[in-house]
């Protein structure tokens, strides 16, 4: 059987071959480039546009209280600038602000260590222990979190009074400690269960107790998950002002910032000025915290999301 001109087929070269893979490849090339290009640039305003408030804020901490009542925030930033120290200087000066700095950190340190240390013993039972119920009991934990806390404090209010415990630091450390543990457990828990089982067995056959596979082989493991936590519990702790205003009962000598700041309100009226500088001032810890931590915070948050 004859086969026409028409009907051959032809077969390119290796040369022809090579620069349409070129071509492929480079088409893919451009078209990834231009689709991380549009993810970035949207991530960027994104960021940019999240931010403007915060330096709005900034910048207003920094303008006396005339300028402020006359122009916007923006107006700070074209000549002729007339920034100001005064602000940070009345608050720092106000009556108790050193105090209530004292205070928050006494409150946040144990409000943030304590779920993180009883969290992490849970969650390690959750994941790796075998016990009746298991799974039940894990559901309702996480469960918990559905319930807005603001239910529970006039019961917890009442219980405290019975105790003798308003008005000090170990009622708002409990209260800290109990509305921030299911979110504990429940995060570390993913975390644990995401880790080689391999790594528990071989401890096991070895003789290691849960105590020892917990302190030597999960806690090093764990450290991102462990500090995005802390970042997590101590920004909420940190930033509370109902818990604190409720259990502590307004007392000056125990009252955190976030009282304090309050209670600026009421001292210095509509002094604006006053209040973004305070606010700036309470912000200083908690950046300081988080950016020292930054680093364990994505893969934290991301490990215990898949499973291997």
């Amino acid at each position: 059987m004859s086969i026409t001109k028409s009907e051959q087929i032809t077969v390119p070269s290796r040369e022809a071959q090579i620069r349409d893979l070129e071509r492929q490849k480079m088409s893919r090339y451009l078209v990834r480039g231009v689709s991380n290009g549009l993810f970035t640039a949207l991530a960027v305003v994104i960021g940019l546009l999240w931010s403007v408030p915060t330096f709005g804020l900034f910048v207003s901490s920094f303008r006396p209280g005339t300028d402020i009542n006359t122009s916007g925030w923006w107006s700070g930033l074209v000549p002729p600038w007339a920034f100001t120290l005064q602000n940070y200087a009345d608050v720092i000066h106000a009556q108790g602000f050193g105090q209530a700095f004292l205070n928050s950190i006494i409150i946040a340190v144990p409000g943030t260590i304590l779920p993180l240390i009883l969290g992490a013993f849970a969650a390690y039972a959750f994941a790796w222990m075998n016990f009746p119920g298991r799974n039940w009991i894990f559901l309702g934990i996480v469960a918990l979190q559905i319930i807005p806390l603001q239910i529970s404090l006039v019961p917890v209010l009442y219980l405290y009074t019975d105790l003798g415990l308003t008005g000090q630091y170990a009622a708002v450390w409990i209260a800290h400690t109990a509305f921030g543990l299911p979110f504990s457990i429940y995060l570390l828990r993913n975390f644990f269960a995401a880790l080689p089982g391999d790594l528990m067995e071989s401890a096991h056959i070895d003789g290691a107790s849960h105590v020892r596979v917990f302190f030597s082989i999960i806690l090093p493991l764990s450290v991102p998950a462990l500090a995005s936590l802390a970042i997590f519990q101590f920004m909420w702790v940190w930033n509370d002002l109902l818990i604190s205003l409720i259990f502590l009962g307004g007392n000056p000598q125990s009252a955190p910032m976030t009282l304090s700041i309050a209670n600026l309100v009421n001292t210095y009226g509509n002094n604006y000025q006053v209040l973004t500088a305070a606010a700036f001032i309470s912000m200083a810890l908690p950046l300081v915290v988080f950016f020292s931590m930054q680093r364990f915070f994505v893969r934290g948050i991301l490990a215990g999301s898949v499973k291997g």
